[in-house]
């Protein structure tokens, strides 16, 4: 094994994060690289790796973390369709190519697609930008793993949330063509194993491998399949012709917790077949005693650690295309045009820790403590525009952590037993946070409530008090059951869970 410094990209992402864990535990040094090193402050690994704060497009934050490195991992790529994907994409993988031949490394590994067998002009521009990725490593003139994999099935990866919610949520379905479109989904463990492992592949092999799982089956037969491990009826699925990608990725929004902005990629690539072509990368990496995982197995292992709570990341981790990132103003710092808020502050016999404990179970099969039905509301007129909605829920039925997604919200900052701050990633003219916190009186606590709006422009000012005679439905109540569930225990009646 190399016994230089291997760095991550992606740390915040869905493989990024578990692929760490797997580095640490085979011996690995590890550095990540985070755009938002804040974003990693609860992750179970952090102080067992160096971090470097840094834009990937930043070529002197790339080269300080590429220093001293012998294996680099390259798994940042976007889902989001932007007038120029591929062009953002080839820039990035341009810096990282160019730091990775000057500061002399050994190697990276590089998770693309399984692209199918067609001219890159005839892909979907989120696979192309993924094959063109592996061109652009290539050209740095150093070992380069390209390891090409189609659906991963890992519970909180994309692929298998759609899966999951299409199957569950519709007995029966007419759906597009391209669920009878042959594809070869792989176990995320046996990704995260090839992953490990092409690190001490010998530098002289430099090339891209196939990898799948045992199976080779159609959207379709993989629906089938998840209905009869999760123990569902057989689902009635009635292909047509007349849907289309673009039509479909509503489709999915409507239905999944995955947002229009990221199942139209996800849709496109299921167009074309993706099946692998070699198994090469057998001679360097041979399969696992009794074989890869099938697909049975595979979502069998995700469902039970959906049931235990116990999924490590979700495809949700990394923050939704098009939602904010900026944190919110500190007061003293703000100058410029307005910035409403709503705050509500209670007192409670609960203790701080109770109190905190009430904050943090908000959001996902919990619900909203208040007004059930215009959270409901909210959410479907938030899918309707190309959001995420409430389906996204939580990873964690009791316990946050900075990035995890609640809903169509995100945790910005979380301090235990004083601070949670959300921010929101639903569609709205403006940047929205909601913020918790709690004093420590002695024999009393106090919940400090504050809903926060940055207007962008007239149609932020006229969004705000649109919805302002909404807040005394939704605010203070939700503070009142906060405190009446820390003081209790028992979840308020008018504060079902709320999703939609």
């Amino acid at each position: 094994m190399d016994r230089r410094i291997t760095l991550v990209t992606g740390a915040t992402g869905y493989v990024g994060g578990r692929l760490v864990r797997e580095l640490l535990a085979a011996g690995h040094r590890v550095r990540v690289l985070a755009r938002n090193a804040s974003r990693l402050a609860d992750a179970p690994w952090i102080h067992d790796v160096e971090v470097v704060e840094g834009d990937a497009l930043d070529a002197d934050a790339v080269n300080r973390a590429m220093a001293g490195v012998g294996t680099a991992y390259y798994l940042m790529h976007s889902l989001q369709q932007g007038r120029d994907l591929e062009g953002a994409e080839r820039r990035v993988a341009e810096v990282f190519a160019a730091a990775a031949r000057d500061q002399h490394i050994d190697r990276i590994v590089y998770l693309g697609g399984l692209a199918p067998d067609l001219p890159a002009s005839s892909m979907s521009p989120h696979m192309r930008s993924r094959f063109q990725v592996g061109e652009v490593l290539r050209s740095a003139g150093v070992s380069v793993i390209e390891l090409r994999a189609s659906v991963i099935i890992g519970s909180g990866s994309a692929s298998f949330e759609m899966l999951r919610y299409l199957t569950e949520r519709l007995p029966a379905m007419i759906t597009p063509r391209w669920v009878r479109t042959p594809t070869q989904p792989i176990a995320v463990r046996d990704v995260l194993r090839y992953l490990v492992l092409a690190a001490d592949i010998p530098r002289e092999v430099s090339r891209g491998f196939d990898i799948g799982g045992p199976d080779v089956l159609t959207y379709e037969q993989m629906m089938h399949r998840y209905a009869a491990v999760a123990e569902l009826s057989r689902r009635i699925i009635l292909p047509i012709n007349v849907l289309t990608p673009e039509l479909s990725s509503h489709w999915v929004n409507l239905v999944t917790p995955v947002p229009r902005s990221i199942a139209r990629p996800l849709v496109r690539s299921l167009r074309h077949p993706a099946v692998c072509r070699e198994h090469d990368i057998a001679e360097w990496i041979p399969d696992p005693e009794g074989g890869l995982i099938p697909f049975d197995e595979a979502v069998r292992l995700a469902l039970t650690r959906i049931k235990e709570a116990q999924v490590a990341t979700r495809w949700s981790d990394a923050s939704t295309p098009g939602a904010p990132s900026e944190p919110l103003p500190s007061d003293p710092q703000w100058t410029g045009g307005s910035l409403y808020t709503d705050v509500r502050v209670l007192e409670s016999t609960a203790t701080p820790a109770q109190l905190f404990r009430a904050i943090e179970r908000i959001g996902g099969e919990a619900g909203w403590y208040s007004a059930s039905l215009l959270w409901q509301a909210r959410g479907l007129i938030d899918r309707l525009a190309g959001g995420v909605g409430l389906r996204r829920g939580r990873r964690n039925p009791e316990h946050l952590s900075v990035g995890d997604a609640v809903d169509f919200w995100r945790v910005e900052e979380r301090v235990p037993g004083r601070l949670l701050r959300l921010r929101a990633e639903m569609r709205m003219p403006g940047r929205a946070w909601l913020e918790f916190t709690v004093e420590d009186r002695g024999a009393r606590s106090v919940l400090h409530q504050r809903a926060v709006f940055w207007p962008h422009g007239l149609a932020g000012h006229a969004y705000w008090w649109s919805v302002a005679p909404f807040h005394a439905l939704v605010f203070p109540p939700m503070a009142r059951h906060i405190v009446e569930y820390a003081e209790t225990g028992a979840v308020p009646v008018a504060a079902p869970s709320a999703r939609g």
